[in-house]
């Protein structure tokens, strides 16, 4: 049994059960009408619970309190799109969603444009996220927003990201920043421009996203006690090793993770492929 203890929006009503655990309704119109005290009925399947763990959740629940019902709807049909494509989230992206979506329209309005650095990196380490994000884009210029930019799918695809479960993926941010930096230090050594479409190019940043996944989930490549790739490699692409080897350095000054041989040499394989003529 749930009880109504404060009506959000529309969209979004505070309850708690018969042992006093609140949680959070979402559900089309289930705040419409109702009020504090009303037993919460039965209804259709694409209600959705959100349990308050923490202070920042419950401060999180009083921002909605401020937000119209549509962007919660909005939300749950970008939520819904993501489980359709086999992304399976953390219920809270609900509500860090919802008030991303709610600043985005807030800022545009006020003329406040927002250019997303790692737009590119985003959009090809997740691209199922990003395509998700596009339409939703496509979404909010037809109800709310007309002149939004594209990239704004960037900024949707990096919540999606950020609430995966099951997934070593560390936080996206920072594995999006990894990717871009890694980049950056292999297109100034090489002196090519490893940005496009290009299958070659799509390879490298794919072994990049997992590189930097293994390397945040602390759980990156051993030494093989050998070293036979990495002594080979030395002697057949010593360009490749070489720029491996600064995004080696990197990886400790940065991040203060030492990265084996054993990942230095697969970086230097993708490497000498991505800057060789595809």
């Amino acid at each position: 049994m749930q009880i109504i203890k404060k009506v959000l929006n529309s969209s979004v009503v505070l309850v708690e059960d018969e042992r006093g655990m609140e949680r959070v309704l979402l559900g089309k119109g289930i705040g419409f009408g109702a009020n504090r005290g009303d037993l919460v009925r039965e209804g259709s399947t694409d209600r959705v619970f959100v349990a308050l763990d923490d202070i920042d959740q419950r401060n999180f629940v009083e921002l909605l309190a401020s937000i119209p019902g549509e962007f919660v709807e909005l939300s749950r049909t970008i939520v819904a799109e993501a489980a359709a494509a086999g992304l399976d989230l953390d219920p809270h992206v609900y509500l860090a969603l919802t008030d991303h979506l709610h600043f985005v329209v807030e800022r545009h309005r006020r003329g406040m444009h927002v250019v997303n650095r790692l737009a590119w990196e985003l959009k090809t380490v997740y691209p199922v996220e990003y395509g998700i994000g596009l339409r939703a884009v496509h979404r909010m210029r037809e109800r709310l927003v007309p002149g939004l930019r594209e990239e704004e799918a960037a900024n949707i695809a990096f919540h999606l990201a950020n609430a995966a479960i099951g997934r070593t993926r560390g936080n996206a941010l920072q594995v999006a920043e990894l990717v871009s930096a890694v980049t950056t230090i292999v297109s100034n050594s090489s002196g090519i421009a490893l940005a496009g479409e290009e299958l070659h190019v799509r390879r490298f940043l794919t072994h990049l996203q997992f590189f930097a996944e293994r390397l945040f989930a602390g759980s990156s490549l051993p030494s093989d006690g050998e070293d036979f790739l990495y002594r080979n490699l030395t002697q057949s692409h010593p360009r490749a090793i070489a720029t491996a080897e600064r995004v080696r350095a990197f990886v400790r000054v940065e991040h203060g993770i030492e990265i084996s041989n054993e990942e230095v040499s697969y970086l230097a394989v993708h490497i000498a492929r991505a800057t060789s003529s595809p």
